[in-house]
């Protein structure tokens, strides 16, 4: 007994049938023949917002552009044209913390704690009128 393949089974470059477009580089379109260290607008573009080196997929440069692109930038680097880093903002988004003490609590320790909150407003606003004063 044989298991004979499927002859109309597609390989995943056919499974899609609109045509890929290759991505052009930038080096292509402005004709750039020598990429040099110190042309830090142009290496700029090859580096992510992190001061990562973006990939061959994504910035589209054959295999030789890519290596000269990858030297000039850690070139520029070492030569503190380029940072190696970029500070980020980081926002993040409020989460419960996970040891536990965000869980519930009894209703008897939260009337507690309104209790104390509403005295301690009520002092902050006596202090408050008495510098107006």
């Amino acid at each position: 007994m044989s298991i004979k393949k499927n002859p109309k089974a597609r390989s995943p470059k056919d499974a899609n049938p609109k045509k890929i477009k290759k991505k052009t580089s930038v080096l292509v379109t402005e004709k750039v023949e020598y990429v040099d260290y110190k042309d830090v607008n142009l290496l700029t573009r090859f580096v992510s917002d992190r001061s990562k080196i973006r990939n061959r997929r994504v910035t589209g440069n054959d295999v030789q552009q890519q290596r000269d692109i990858a030297n000039a930038i850690k070139n520029a680097r070492e030569m503190a044209l380029m940072p190696y880093t970029k500070r980020v903002a980081q926002t993040r988004t409020s989460r419960p913390p996970r040891d536990g003490e965000g869980r519930r609590e009894r209703a008897e320790d939260q009337v507690v704690e309104s209790q104390v909150e509403g005295t301690e407003a009520e002092a902050e606003g006596t202090d408050e009128a008495e510098e107006g004063e």
